[in-house]
């Protein structure tokens, strides 16, 4: 590899970091935004919250671009920057890990945008039918978690296989790499409805990301591949 090429490689990885660190807070800031903004008014009925997207378009359209549009670029960054770092001795599986990665990144913006476009349609419908937007909104949130809330099988599949690229052939510390795994089961377990319901897994599953990537970000930023591994 010549001077330009680690160079450029180089940059990536920088690159790949600061994704990373920024996917982190894509998770952080709007969960405190919801937490503090948004989840308060869920215990309302549908007619006041749906008043509260309506007073509120410029919170909610925020709140969508950062935790959506936010995540999935430092995603799609993350996974291209990953792919470099891993592909040396493991090219066919680290090229299905990034194909998982940049899909999740798609149904990301997929699902914020659908959001974005459901806030206007109630609201507008609202105006004129209020029980008619009330049921319209049960419909449209429920196939918004269907692309991506309702499970986390497509993220869990790239952060599994990418781990498993890791230990196989170096590339990121084995505490990092089994950190992943282990990230990946808590998020396929999401598949599982009962158990959703019961223990939060789709927040555990956040929350990991939010530490997963933190320290994947400070890895990038700190150390080389060879180094890392």
């Amino acid at each position: 590899m010549n001077t330009l090429q680690k160079a450029g490689m180089n940059t990536l990885q920088k690159a790949g970091g600061i994704a990373a660190l920024a996917h982190a807070l894509a998770y952080l800031i709007p969960i405190a935004m919801a937490v503090t903004l948004i989840f308060p008014i869920l215990d309302s009925n549908a007619a006041q919250y749906i008043e509260f997207v309506r007073d509120n378009q410029f919170l909610m359209h925020i709140w969508i671009l950062i935790s959506y549009w936010g995540s999935a670029i430092s995603l799609v960054i993350m996974a291209f920057a990953l792919f470099e770092r891993l592909k040396a001795d493991s090219t066919g599986l680290i090229q299905i890990a990034t194909a998982f990665g940049i899909i999740w990144a798609g149904l990301i913006i997929g699902s914020g945008n659908l959001m974005l476009n459901n806030f206007h349609v109630i609201t507008d419908l609202y105006a004129t039918d209020p029980s008619l937007a009330a049921t319209a909104w049960t419909i449209l949130e429920a196939v918004e978690n269907g692309i991506t809330s309702g499970n986390e099988l497509i993220g869990s599949l790239w952060v599994l296989l990418l781990s498993f690229c890791a230990l196989r052939h170096g590339g990121l510390p084995k505490a990092l790499s089994y950190a992943g795994i282990a990230l990946a089961i808590i998020g396929i377990y999401t598949l599982i409805p009962d158990l959703t319901s019961l223990l939060g897994v789709a927040f555990a599953f956040g929350l990991g990301m939010v530490v997963w990537s933190i320290w994947l970000g400070i890895v990038m930023l700190r150390k080389s591949p060879s180094l890392a591994a």
